[in-house]
C-alpha cells in the first residue's frame, strides 16, 4: 500500500507527464489538406462544434510576405512571364494549367517532384502549401447548370451525374453569401443567376461592344463576369 501511494506522488509530481494528453490529441474530424474543398470542410466543422484537427503536409504561406511576385512588373520576369521550354519539356503535366507561369511556379509541384502513374490521361495538379491551390485560382465562380448535369446523359457519355442543378442550387447561394460573389442577374438558363455583390463596371470599349452584339445577335450575351474579388468597396 505504502509502495503504492509512493508511485502515485512521484507521478503527480512528474513535470513530464501529461496526464491530460489523450483529450488534447482526441478529436470530432481530422481533415487532410488545407484547399479549398479541406478548408471549407475545416471551417464548416469548427463552426458546428467540431473539435477538428488539419493536416498539411506543406509549408506555411504568410500573407504578402511569401508572395515574392505579386508586386511585380511584367519587364521584372526574365522571360516576361512566360515559362522557358526547359522547364515546360520537364513539366509535361504541370504545364497544361492555365495557372503555372513564371509568377506562380514556386506554388507549384513540378511533375519530377511527385511523379505518378496514368492508366489513362489524368492531369494531377497540386500545390503543397497551406491554403493548397486556393492561391492560384483565377477567382471566376459560374454556377453549372442543368445543360452541364445533364450533358453525359443527353450526349451517352460516361457517367450521367447523381444530381441535378436544383439539388445544388441552394448551396451554390451558402458558399457565395459567405465568400462574396460580384455579377449581374442576367436570366441566361445556362449561366445561372447568384447571390451577387455589385459587378464590376465595363469600361468604354465593353459597353459599346455589348451594345453592338445585343442589337445585331438578340440571343448573344456580353456579360461582366462573376468573379471574387480582392477587395470590395460598398
Amino acid at each position: 500500500m505504502e509502495d503504492n501511494e509512493n508511485q502515485n506522488d512521484r507521478t503527480k509530481g512528474s513535470p513530464n507527464l501529461n496526464t491530460k494528453g489523450i483529450a488534447e490529441n482526441t478529436y470530432d474530424a481530422i481533415v487532410i489538406g488545407s484547399g479549398i474543398s479541406g478548408g471549407w470542410a475545416a471551417k464548416e466543422l469548427c463552426e458546428k462544434g467540431l473539435k477538428t484537427l488539419v493536416l498539411e503536409r506543406g509549408r506555411n504561406v504568410e500573407h504578402i510576405k511569401d508572395y515574392p511576385t505579386a508586386n511585380n512588373n511584367p519587364w521584372d520576369f526574365p522571360h516576361r512571364g512566360r515559362l522557358p521550354l526547359k522547364t515546360v519539356q520537364e513539366n509535361p503535366i504541370v504545364s497544361r494549367c492555365y495557372a503555372f507561369e513564371e509568377a506562380t511556379q514556386h506554388f507549384f509541384v513540378k511533375d519530377n517532384e511527385h511523379p505518378y502513374s496514368q492508366e489513362k490521361p489524368f492531369d494531377w495538379i497540386r500545390g503543397y502549401q497551406v491554403g493548397g491551390k486556393s492561391l492560384l485560382w483565377a477567382r471566376w465562380t459560374q454556377r453549372w447548370s442543368d445543360l452541364d448535369f445533364e450533358a453525359n446523359n443527353k450526349q451517352g457519355i460516361a457517367v450521367d451525374w447523381p444530381i441535378r442543378y436544383k439539388d445544388i442550387a441552394p448551396w451554390y447561394s451558402y458558399v457565395e453569401k459567405f465568400v462574396g460573389i460580384s455579377g449581374t442577374r442576367d436570366r441566361i438558363p445556362h449561366l445561372p443567376d447568384g447571390e451577387f455583390l455589385p459587378p464590376m463596371e465595363m469600361n468604354c470599349v465593353e459597353k459599346h461592344l455589348k451594345s453592338s452584339i445585343e442589337k445585331n445577335y438578340p440571343n448573344r450575351h456580353l456579360i461582366i463576369c462573376f468573379y471574387q474579388p480582392k477587395t470590395f468597396d460598398t
